[in-house]
């Protein structure tokens, strides 16, 4: 008896991962609930279960193919001797079922006229199909990049956004990269981009393209939030087990600027604009993969530090690659600190569809004036970068300084002014 392997659902919004690695290989006990497989997706990176104990059959789907919720992996077959075993007849998948995994390698594909004998459209999955009826693209006329020449998702977005009809010459890259000299290339090294990478790029991207983007700054004096700080970071950890850091205060800044200025926490859809009357901050993470974004829901529910152990403990997930996609989904405002990287001054792109994100840099002690005296103050520049079809240069101004004013004056924070 063969017990399958599948695809659990991936999450709102998300339909596709790519296989990152197999753990195992066929013909290896497994036990139940070990982990069998890593998939990628845009968002994280998670681990699939063995679904019971046996031996690992067939591996359909191989490493860096891109699959959807629901297909099928492979198979634990039960009792099986040794080598890789076939699964039972009853559970092996029907032939149109397995090109539902299609290779990653669709990122990049150009629309190309296919040669004859092209595969029929019902031959290349499900997400083929549904762009097929969508775009009005035939993938019969398309030359595949999948696994055995299948068109790929990326074959149909490429074709049904080409200029040219798919039966022209394949249209240039949008940056053609100049070939290496030889004694340059042989000291290169090229890298597939993994999943999660190949959709920050897209998706800071369509960010670029479908806003009007623009960025607005200010410095805000560090002082006070400092000297709270150290004042009170002693007892704060002691109480409440977790590091007084900066971000708690920034975040409940944020949250009283929004109320201010409610166009910077909505976002359009068509041609509605969709006021979020609730606060689910996405604080901007670095790990060794790419950037994630996990979201502090109803952060003006929590106080200082309980937003602070809420960042405490997204930050040890994403290290330890750990992030669920429910805690990366639902942002309305995003807050991201280059300025633990040192960096001086930054123009942040928006998290689509999201019509704001606040930029934090460095602290650098720099000469103000102060009741006309010149003093040296702990200064921070900050950036936000918003959406100006929604919120105009007044709106995008006053947040700002409303951000500004909180933490210049934290007493603001804690009596809600």
């Amino acid at each position: 008896m063969a017990t399958e392997i599948r695809v659990p659902t991936l999450g709102e919004s998300v339909n596709e991962a790519t296989i990152g690695r197999w753990f195992k290989k066929p013909g290896d006990t497994v036990k139940a609930d070990e982990p069998l497989v890593e998939l990628e997706t845009d968002k994280v990176t998670l681990e699939v279960n063995a679904p019971a104990s046996g031996k690992l059959g067939d591996i359909v789907a191989k490493d860096g193919e891109t699959v959807e919720p629901g297909a099928l992996l492979g198979s634990i077959v039960e009792g099986a001797g040794n080598g890789a075993a076939e699964p039972a007849p009853a559970t092996k998948p029907a032939p149109a079922e397995k090109p539902a995994q299609t290779s990653s390698a669709s990122y990049g594909s150009h629309g190309d006229a296919a040669p004859a004998g092209a595969r029929p459209s019902q031959d290349h999955g499900p997400a083929v199909a549904r762009l097929a009826q969508e775009t009005g693209v035939d993938p019969a006329a398309l030359h595949g990049s999948g696994k055995d020449g299948r068109v790929t998702k990326g074959d149909m977005l490429a074709a049904a956004s080409a200029p040219a009809p798919a039966s022209a010459p394949a249209p240039l890259p949008q940056v053609a990269r100049a070939p290496s000299a030889p004694d340059d290339a042989a000291r290169e090294e090229r890298v597939r981009m993994t999943k999660l990478r190949q959709t920050i790029a897209r998706r800071l991207k369509d960010a670029q393209n479908i806003a009007a983007m623009l960025t607005t700054f200010n410095d805000v004096d560090m002082s006070a939030v400092m000297a709270l700080r150290q004042q009170y970071k002693d007892v704060f950890e002691k109480k409440h087990g977790t590091k007084l850091g900066f971000m708690g205060f920034f975040t409940k800044a944020v949250i009283q600027a929004l109320k201010d200025v409610p166009a910077v926490n909505a976002e359009i859809d068509g041609q509605d604009i969709v006021y979020k009357n609730y606060y689910h901050i996405g604080i901007a993470v670095g790990t060794d993969k790419g950037l994630v974004v996990p979201v502090v829901r109803d952060a003006d529910n929590l106080s200082i530090a309980g937003v602070e152990k809420t960042i405490a403990n997204f930050g040890r997930k994403a290290r330890d690659g750990k992030l669920s996609i429910d805690e990366m989904q639902g942002g309305t405002f995003t807050i991201t600190n280059g300025g633990i990287y040192g960096s001086l001054m930054s123009t942040p792109i928006l998290n689509a569809p999201q019509s704001g994100i606040l930029g934090m840099h460095r602290i650098e002690e720099r000469p103000v004036v102060r009741a006309g005296k010149i003093e040296v103050r702990p200064m921070m520049y900050l950036a936000l970068s918003y959406d100006h079809r929604i919120v105009d240069g007044k709106e995008a101004v006053t947040f700002l300084v409303r951000v500004k004013e909180a933490l210049e004056d934290p007493a603001r924070l804690v009596l809600d002014l």
